[in-house]
């Protein structure tokens, strides 16, 4: 995702909405449920600040750790819409370690400059991908919420009574595998069509690298998950083990990709 160098006043968003989400992740447990909403709605939105802070702070840039920060935040974002429908969703502390861990990751590992002879439309492609990335990480919060569900039920636990019904559970967990395959099938139609005049004079035409590798083996992933869905009627361990499999896939494209060229490969001696 395009983000700039972090400036005094970035650093000082980030850790402040690090911070915001320490506190409502640790304090979470010993708050009432509305106050540790609202604790975590001022650190969603000190991190659309962060974000927004980037996006017109500086030169645009883009990386592993910026990626996982706008995931992280998509996912939060849906997190808050479906909390207002289904109040009975209880994740609120993962997602507050979650988001304070991927702002600080965005600190410490600001990515790279984009390259100046880059299309315009390149940070829509960037887009496209990044809020795939966001749907699938829903998905999979969902999918982990309903193992949650089940050992709940398991062990005759009262939560799992008070816990919203697994049905809708994964109902919506493959509402947003189909929305995110959408957005991920966009995403390489237009890097396998437009390649070229994306990245400009960067000479960025489609090729078979690790990236668009592990794109494909994702992308086929979820199509065998949802295929497998509407014709077997797949559900509960193997659409979620088929499930965290593509999204491990997705994350090692561009994620991992990224990680080993500006860290692994960065420190490696000359």
């Amino acid at each position: 995702m395009i983000l700039a160098i972090p400036s005094p006043l970035g650093v000082a968003l980030g850790i402040a909405t690090a911070a915001a989400y320490g506190f409502a992740a640790a304090a979470g447990a010993r708050l009432s449920r509305q106050t540790t909403q609202w604790a975590l709605g001022i650190a969603w939105l000190l991190h659309a600040a962060v974000l927004g802070h980037g996006l017109i702070g500086g030169d645009p840039r883009f990386g592993f750790a910026p990626a996982l920060s706008v995931t992280a935040w998509l996912v939060l974002t849906v997190y808050a819409v479906e909390s207002r429908l289904y109040p009975q969703l209880k994740a609120r502390r993962a997602l507050a370690w979650l988001g304070a861990a991927a702002v600080l990751l965005a600190l410490l590992f600001p990515g790279t400059p984009l390259h100046v002879s880059a299309s315009p439309w390149l940070p829509l492609h960037l887009a496209l991908g990044i809020a795939s990335y966001g749907l699938f990480g829903a998905a999979v919060v969902h999918a982990w919420l309903i193992t949650r569900a089940e050992k709940q039920i398991r062990l005759a636990s009262a939560d799992a009574q008070a816990g919203v019904p697994l049905l809708t559970l994964e109902r919506l967990t493959f509402r947003f595998v189909t929305a995110g395959f959408v957005l991920l099938s966009a995403t390489l139609l237009a890097g396998l069509l437009f390649s070229e005049q994306l990245y400009g004079a960067a000479g960025r035409a489609w090729k078979w690298d690790h990236k668009t590798i592990f794109s494909v083996l994702a992308w086929l992933s979820f199509a065998v998950l949802l295929t497998g869905r509407a014709r077997f009627g797949w559900r509960g361990r193997t659409a979620r083990r088929v499930l965290y499999a593509g999204a491990a896939l997705l994350l090692l494209a561009y994620v991992g990709s990224r990680f080993v060229l500006e860290v692994v490969l960065t420190r490696l001696p000359a």
